[in-house]
């Protein structure tokens, strides 16, 4: 039985003591005004680093985590999912084993994404998270213009 989760991102980030309740209030502001991802606003404030971001995630919502730094991947394999579609939801597509495609993201929580993703390719999707700037390294390698 996976045990639910009601903390929010934001609450678990003070609890572990990596950001106060005026930081996170800063942020909350920030993302009302302009939208976004808190764990995403925090890290542009330098309030938070993206691994203390995806930690948590991990821990909140039990995603595991994948450094893609290093890893390497099939570049046919990759090409299933289009460009645009990987880049508009921050993800890439890591591996692929029968019927069950894996990704990594960094907003795993965007059900939509892997919905999309499933549709695409008609496969079922395993969801990773990473970190954004390792997934904008990834998509900037694999993705390269011809």
């Amino acid at each position: 039985m996976k045990k639910k989760i009601n903390k929010l991102l934001g609450q678990l980030l003070i609890e572990k003591n990596i950001i106060n309740k005026k930081q996170l209030e800063q942020g909350l502001a920030i993302q009302k005004e302009k939208g976004g991802l808190i764990g995403q606003i925090l890290v542009a404030l330098g309030y938070a680093t993206e691994e203390e971001i995806v930690q948590a995630i991990t821990v909140q919502y039990g995603f595991p985590f994948l450094p893609l730094a290093g890893y390497e991947m099939d570049q046919d394999v990759i090409k299933i999912i289009p460009e645009n579609v990987a880049r508009q939801y921050g993800l890439i597509r890591v591996d692929k084993i029968g019927d069950t495609l894996t990704i990594a993201m960094a907003n795993p929580l965007n059900i939509q994404a892997v919905e999309d993703i499933e549709l695409i390719t008609s496969c079922n999707v395993q969801v990773f998270v990473s970190t954004l700037s390792d997934l904008s390294a990834a998509l900037n390698k694999y993705y390269v213009k011809k």
